[in-house]
Formats: structure tokens, C-alpha cells, sequence
């Protein structure tokens, strides 16, 4: 599924006539609906239709789903879109596939690491890094102050740590 990005997932059953709750992954969240049919890495697809907002998402009927079991048995399922249905990032925004590999250097220019992972969370989004040579991965926050480079022709990022960030 590498042309694809994930733009949601599945939490569990909503009500027991195979509706899901359904956690979006867009910047803005109704828009997972605009890319139906959605794609799971199985090869499935599903058509989707947005019910209300429920806490953390949606509730949401995905085509083919009739019971509460068929629905349930569908948690933790990834959802996914064409690449090429989505819109093109704007200028100092990135979709999250695209930061997971680029390497890491530091403000003068020495290899460090690479990204691991994108971690969202309320406050903002960390770059999980993994640095040679040290066996766990550090948090790094993306944020301009800390990440004031990410050059996706070079496949690259230029990170400036705050005190203590990096291991010595």
C-alpha cells in the first residue's frame, strides 16, 4: 500500500446494526468521507458514510457491515486512500508516510538518524527518531524551534535539540 495514506481507523462497533466508530486521521476530520470508497490493506474497500460525531470520531456505516460481530471484527482496521486522491500538502505541511525515513541531521549538517514515526497527540505532533547507534528511539517535537528544516527534495530534516534531547 505504498501509493496509499492512511486516512482513518476502525475503533469498534456503534450500536448493534453494523455501524463502526471510526477515528479520522484528516486535518479536517469530516473529510474522510470525500475519499470514499476507502481501501483496508486486505484489498477490501468499503463506501462510507458519515453518521454524527461521537466522542473521538465518528459513527459511521461502511458498506457490506450488518451486524454489531461484523463490525467489531473490523476494529484496529486501517483505512486507506490513493495517493493520488488527496490534495497536495501546502507549503510547510506534510503528510506523516512522508517524514517516516528521512534522515536526520544535525544544525551542521552530520547524520544522526532517521524518522521512525509520527506521533500525534493533543499538543502537537513528535517525530519518533531513531538515532545510529543507540538502541531506543528519542521523542523529538515538531516544532520550527526544534525541526526548522524539512527538505523533502533531499529526503532530509535538520534537527536543532534542546538541551538533553539527544542521548551522549
Amino acid at each position: 500500500m505504498k501509493d496509499h495514506v492512511c486516512v482513518g481507523q476502525i475503533a469498534g462497533a456503534y450500536g448493534v446494526n453494523g455501524e463502526v466508530r471510526l477515528k479520522s486521521f484528516c486535518a479536517n476530520p469530516a473529510d474522510i468521507a470525500r475519499y470514499s470508497p476507502l481501501a483496508a490493506e486486505d484489498g477490501r474497500e468499503f463506501d462510507l458514510a458519515l453518521g454524527n460525531p461521537i466522542k473521538n470520531g465518528f459513527a459511521a456505516r461502511l458498506s457490506g457491515l450488518r451486524t454489531k460481530e461484523e463490525a467489531d471484527a473490523l476494529r484496529g482496521l486501517r483505512l486507506y486512500v490513493p495517493r493520488d486522491r488527496l490534495p497536495e500538502a501546502e507549503e510547510d505541511e506534510f503528510y506523516h508516510v512522508d517524514l517516516i525515513g528521512l534522515e536526520v541531521v544535525d544544525t551542521g549538517g552530520t547524520a544522526i538518524g532517521r524518522v521512525a514515526n509520527v506521533v500525534e497527540t493533543g499538543g502537537g505532533d513528535l517525530l519518533e527518531l531513531k538515532i545510529t547507534g543507540v538502541a531506543d528511539t528519542i521523542l523529538a517535537p515538531f516544532t520550527r524551534a526544534v525541526i526548522p528544516t524539512v527538505d523533502m527534495d533531499a529526503r532530509r530534516i535538520v534537527l536543532d535539540p534542546p538541551e538533553g534531547l539527544l542521548p551522549e
